[in-house]
C-alpha cells in the first residue's frame, strides 16, 4: 500500500527538519555571556526537532504507518508527548531562565514514560474493539491536556515579562518577545491538529506533514530575529525590580493616609514634566527613580494609582501629546524628526502609536488641524 503524495511530503519535510535541527544545535552565537541562556534554549529546541525529523524519517524510509498501524500511532504519540516538553521548555527559559530545574525534568520524563508505557499496552495488548478506542481516546485527552497545560504556563510566563517591561521600560520591550505569544497559539492549534491527524486515515496524513512546513520556518525565522533583540531584552530582566517588603512610615495628606514614600512624588514629577524630562529615549523606571531620588517600587505604584496605566502607557501618553504640539507648531519637520525628538523607539513605532490612539496618521491628522 502506498501513497504517492504522503512520501513527497516527507521528502520536503525531513531535509527542512534535519537542517533546522543541525543549525539550532551547531550555529554560533555571539561570544558574550549573556547568550548563554538564549543557546541553550536554541539547542533544547534543535534537540526537538530532530526528534522529530527521527520520526519523519522512520516513516519515510521503513513505512511503519502501512505496516503497523499501531506501532506508527505509538510512536508518534510518544515523540509529541516528548516534543511538547521540550518545545515549551525551549521557549519559557527564554523568559525564565531558572524554568528548567533537575527536579521538574525528572517529573516530566517519568510523565513521558508513563505516557508510552499506557499508550503501548492499549495499541499493542488490548484488543481491537470498543475498549481499544476508548483507551486510545483517553490517551489523546491525555496529550492534548498536557499540551495545554504547558501552553498557559508558557503564556502565563509572557504576559508575566510584558507587564514587567510596561511598568519598567518607556520602550515596547514586549513587541521582541511578541511572537512567543504567536507561536505558541499556533503551536496549540498545530500540536492539537497533529494530534488528531495520527488517527485519520492513511489518504489524509499528508496534511499532517506539509503543515509542519511553514510552522518550522517561522519558527526558524522568529529565532533568528530574535537574536537582534535578545540581548536587550535579557538586560531589561535584569534590571527587574527587587520585591522589598519593608513597610513605609505613613504620612497624612488631605485626610488620607499615604505612604511617606509618596510624599512630594507629585511636586518632583511636575517639575519633570514641565522640563521635558520623558523625551529622554529610552527611559527606565529605575532611571527616573534616581532621578527623583525616590524608591522605584513605589513610583510605579504611585504612576499606576493616580494615573491608571502601565509606566511606558503614562511615558507614551507624555510624549504624544509634545509630539501633537510639535506636528503643529512645526511644519517643516518631518514625522520621523518628530517621533525622534518626542522619543519614540523609531518613527514606524511612533505611526503605530498614533493611529491607535487618533485613528489616522501623524500627516493626516497635521493636515486636519493645519
Amino acid at each position: 500500500m502506498t501513497h504517492p503524495i504522503y512520501s513527497y511530503s516527507l521528502c520536503i519535510a525531513l531535509p527542512l527538519m534535519l537542517f533546522l535541527g543541525f543549525y539550532f544545535l551547531f550555529a554560533s552565537t555571539p561570544e558574550k555571556a549573556i547568550f548563554v541562556n538564549y543557546l541553550r534554549s536554541r539547542r533544547i529546541m534543535g534537540g526537538a526537532l530532530l526528534l522529530l525529523a527521527a520520526n519523519y524519517a522512520v516513516h519515510f524510509f521503513f513505512e511503519i504507518r502501512f505496516r503497523d498501524v499501531h506501532a506508527a500511532i505509538l510512536m508518534n504519540l510518544s515523540t509529541y508527548f516528548l516534543c511538547y516538553w521540550l518545545f515549551s521548555s525551549a521557549l519559557t527559559t527564554l523568559l525564565d531562565r531558572f524554568y528548567i530545574t533537575r527536579r521538574r525534568f525528572r517529573v516530566h520524563v517519568c510523565q513521558w514514560l508513563l505516557f508510552t508505557a499506557l499508550s503501548g499496552v492499549v495499541l499493542l495488548a488490548l484488543p481491537e474493539g470498543r475498549v481499544q478506542k476508548v483507551g486510545l481516546l483517553l490517551m489523546g485527552v491525555w496529550l492534548v491536556a498536557y499540551g495545554f497545560v504547558l501552553a498557559r504556563r508558557l503564556i502565563l510566563a509572557y504576559r508575566r515579562a510584558v507587564r514587567l517591561f510596561d511598568d519598567t521600560h518607556s520602550d515596547d520591550i514586549g513587541a521582541y518577545i511578541r511572537w512567543l505569544s504567536v507561536f505558541t497559539y499556533w503551536a496549540v492549534i498545530f500540536g492539537v491538529g497533529c494530534g488528531l491527524l495520527t488517527f485519520l486515515p492513511d489518504e489524509y496524513i499528508y496534511l499532517w506533514i506539509l503543515s509542519s512546513v511553514p510552522f518550522y520556518i517561522y519558527l526558524y525565522y522568529s529565532y533568528m530575529n530574535y537574536l537582534l533583540f535578545y540581548e536587550q531584552v535579557e538586560q531589561a530582566f535584569e534590571q527587574e525590580m527587587p520585591s522589598e517588603e519593608e513597610t513605609p512610615e505613613a504620612i497624612v495628606e488631605g485626610g488620607v493616609e499615604l505612604p511617606a514614600c509618596y510624599a512630594g512624588i507629585e511636586g518632583k514629577l511636575s517639575v519633570w514634566i514641565k522640563e521635558g524630562g520623558y523625551l529622554t529615549p529610552g527611559l527606565t523606571l529605575k532611571e527616573l527613580s534616581d532621578l527623583l531620588k525616590t524608591n522605584r517600587t513605589y513610583l510605579s505604584t504611585y504612576i499606576k494609582t493616580t494615573y491608571r496605566v502601565s509606566f511606558r502607557e503614562w511615558i507614551a501618553g507624555l510624549r504624544m501629546e509634545y509630539a501633537k504640539r510639535m506636528l503643529i507648531q512645526h511644519p517643516e519637520l518631518t514625522v520621523a524628526g518628530i517621533a525622534e525628538k518626542s522619543g519614540f523607539q523609531s518613527a514606524s513605532h511612533f505611526i503605530r502609536l498614533f493611529k491607535e490612539r487618533e485613528d489616522c496618521s501623524p500627516a493626516r491628522w497635521r493636515k486636519k488641524h493645519l
